[in-house]
């Protein structure tokens, strides 16, 4: 290609700073060209820290850049919708972190802003881009576990001392479902190829954290198939993920963070399955690249955002009236 994709980033989040920024840098076909905060002495630190050659104290200083040509949004929650439509119409693709919006409504909105302004929108859910889904799906749809009988993940951690984070503003989006059980969520859609029927979930809402859910257990029904799932923002650390088949079962440690093996049993046998040690960070952003210089076809577009965010709405609905959601 004669040239990489030009990036902009809205905002010094620590999942920019600690991970989709260097992973854009791994990349050969896009490059950071641009940070942005309202504080411009932390965008110029950010910058300085990160090799990023320019530094905005304002957002809209990035969508008036006619040099970018991609914006990534970490921004707290309650902020994708605005700067996600704002970015659209400023004719820039987007990679937004997820959960993408507050609901669904929200989603769809983004979604119709992007196609009226002819640009890529995508939700930021890094670890469908390793190769090891490619090869847990494939292990599936040879038959190697038999047919699915059930999913269980999982993704907890514990930060629930920082009480001044974005993550406990119940009007910001916080919450454990948000912020984390969304992933579980997302990948039991991804591998059984389906929208779920119903929900049912269970939250602890902590009032010393504005009444956000801090942990949660749900059963996500997929009719004959279900996920039964737990997240937390107070817990200690996990995220794995186990598929059940009628002839065997596969493992993943961690499912969600980082780039490991991961297992299939199978006849009694325990085998660890080897995996390419690839940045997931940097196969999203080459993703969208490919699709944005018509390459490939973007796999995730904003109709599975919305989908995502239908379940998420359902499981907040349901926690909050303790009640089971038919979707």
């Amino acid at each position: 290609m004669s040239r990489k994709l030009k990036w902009g980033i809205l905002g010094c989040a620590g999942i920019a700073k600690r991970a989709v920024i260097p992973g854009v840098h791994m990349s050969e076909m896009n490059e950071v060209v641009a940070i942005a905060s309202r504080d411009e002495n932390k965008a110029k630190q950010t910058a300085e820290e990160l090799h990023i050659p320019v530094a905005y104290g304002s957002y809209e200083a990035i969508l008036e850049d006619p040099s970018i040509d991609v914006v990534y949004i970490p921004l707290p929650n309650h902020l994708h919708k605005e700067w996600t439509i704002r970015a659209a119409e400023a004719g820039k693709h987007i990679l937004c972190e997820k959960p993408l919006a507050l609901t669904a409504a929200e989603a769809e909105e983004m979604a119709d802003a992007a196609e009226q302004a002819g640009v890529y929108l995508t939700e930021a859910f890094m670890y469908r881009y390793h190769p090891r889904y490619d090869a847990i799906k494939e292990l599936i749809q040879s038959g190697a576990i038999g047919e699915i009988r059930g999913i269980r993940s999982a993704f907890t951690f514990n930060n629930a001392g920082d009480s001044g984070n974005v993550r406990y503003r119940k009007d910001w989006g916080g919450g454990s479902i948000y912020d984390v059980g969304c992933y579980p969520i997302s990948v039991a859609r991804l591998l059984l190829g389906k929208e779920p029927d119903a929900v049912t979930v269970n939250a602890f809402f902590s009032p010393e954290h504005d009444d956000v859910d801090m942990m949660a257990s749900g059963l996500v029904d997929f009719g004959d198939v279900s996920l039964t799932f737990d997240c937390s923002m107070w817990a200690a650390s996990r995220n794995p993920l186990e598929i059940l088949g009628t002839e065997g079962i596969i493992e993943v440690p961690s499912a969600f963070v980082g780039s490991g093996n991961f297992y299939i049993i199978s006849r009694g046998e325990r085998k660890e399955i080897q995996v390419p040690n690839v940045n997931a960070y940097t196969a999203q952003a080459d993703h969208l690249a490919s699709a944005i210089l018509g390459e490939s076809s973007l796999l995730y577009d904003p109709k599975d955002a919305i989908a995502n965010m239908k379940v998420i709405d359902a499981c907040l609905l349901s926690a909050r009236e303790h009640i089971r959601v038919v979707l």
